[in-house]
């Protein structure tokens, strides 16, 4: 059974639609309550429940948090309900380029009324994993989760999916709220405090695939 979870901040207010498809994704409304203009984030399998989510809504666009087959298998659904553009970063490889409407890279901003969602590139899980703020919120996609980051190939992977999140994300006030690509939210300061756990053990120089914070 599909999950719904809303976040209301003034005019802001996110739709968290989860559990759709085989893997549990996560999909995301972000809308100005005031002007009726939105945004999507992500379009997994069970998408239907997106696009329920948007009726009476302006969709601008569909941002990807990136690239792997299960956070966009619902595109031509998401698409043709919506007409709206697809959004995102161009080191991204995985999908066929010409299903790409906008590149759009790290610091990019796009405004939906009087709310205002920022682009922040952070590789490791995919070339161009990206992460979207807005307002006391990150997308995290499946670069950070409670617990540990994202499943990485290799030991570089894990490096730079490290470097990105303690320099871009846990940069972030303690108290944003994570909203993730699969599961349950999290804190930047509950992933900080779990960070410094995997900090502070010894760690094999080959570690990479599904790493948690505690080992």
């Amino acid at each position: 059974m599909n999950d719904i979870e809303e976040h209301v901040d003034g005019n802001l207010r996110i739709t968290k639609l989860g559990n759709l498809g085989p893997y549990s994704n996560n999909a995301y409304v972000i809308a100005d309550s005031g002007s009726g203009d939105a945004l999507i984030v992500d379009m997994p399998s069970g998408s239907a429940a997106t696009v329920d989510a948007v009726s009476g809504l302006k969709v601008a666009g569909i941002l990807l948090t990136h690239t792997h087959p299960d956070h966009w298998a619902e595109y031509d659904l998401v698409k043709e309900a919506t007409g709206a553009p697809v959004y995102c970063h161009p080191a991204e490889r995985i999908m066929p380029a010409a299903k790409i409407d906008r590149p759009l890279a790290d610091g990019d901003e796009i405004r939906v009324g009087s709310v205002v969602v920022k682009a922040v590139h952070t590789p490791g899980h995919t070339p161009g994993s990206t992460c979207y703020t807005v307002g006391r919120f990150v997308f995290s996609g499946d670069t950070l989760f409670p617990g540990g980051p994202g499943r990485t190939q290799t030991p570089d992977d894990l490096r730079q999916t490290v470097v990105s999140i303690t320099s871009r994300l846990h940069t972030l006030p303690d108290d944003t709220l994570v909203l993730t690509g699969h599961g349950d939210n999290t804190t930047i300061a509950e992933s900080k405090r779990e960070f410094a756990l995997f900090e502070a053990r010894d760690k094999p120089a080959d570690l990479c695939g599904d790493v948690t914070w505690a080992g």
